[in-house]
């Protein structure tokens, strides 16, 4: 099954989708060089990576609907808080564990040693 598919009938959520696979995309070719210069990257590790930048994207895609339908919304009881918020708090949990997993952020990195000069195959995966 592709990630962010087209979606038939429905040009808002195809741009919509559009949009996330290019974010994970260029995520993707954003860590990859990175990871591999500084923790070495395994097959196994492909799956974990694309998560990671479906995580990404995903949060990108809550922080603009955010943006474009604010913090609080019109439901049928009153002023409600916008389900995109408690989603984006999901996500950034997520994305704060993979970052430390992945010795992403700058205190993961201090323990991180380079791995030995490889072979990187490096395609894109949203490609």
């Amino acid at each position: 099954m592709e990630t962010f598919p087209p979606v038939f009938g429905d040009k808002g959520q195809t741009e919509v989708n559009r949009r996330a696979r290019e974010v994970a995309s260029t995520e993707w070719r954003r860590v990859v060089p990175v990871l591999a210069k500084t923790a070495g990257l395994a097959e196994v590790d492909a799956t974990a990576l694309r998560d990671y930048c479906v995580c990404v994207a995903r949060l990108d895609q809550c922080e603009r609907d955010l943006s474009r339908n604010g913090l609080l919304m019109v439901g049928e009881r009153g002023w409600q808080k916008n389900g995109a918020t408690t989603i984006a708090a999901q996500y950034r949990t997520m994305l704060k564990t993979y970052l430390r997993e992945f010795g992403l952020s700058p205190s993961a990195r201090a323990g991180l040693a380079p791995p030995p000069d490889g072979d990187d195959d490096g395609d894109d995966a949203f490609d």
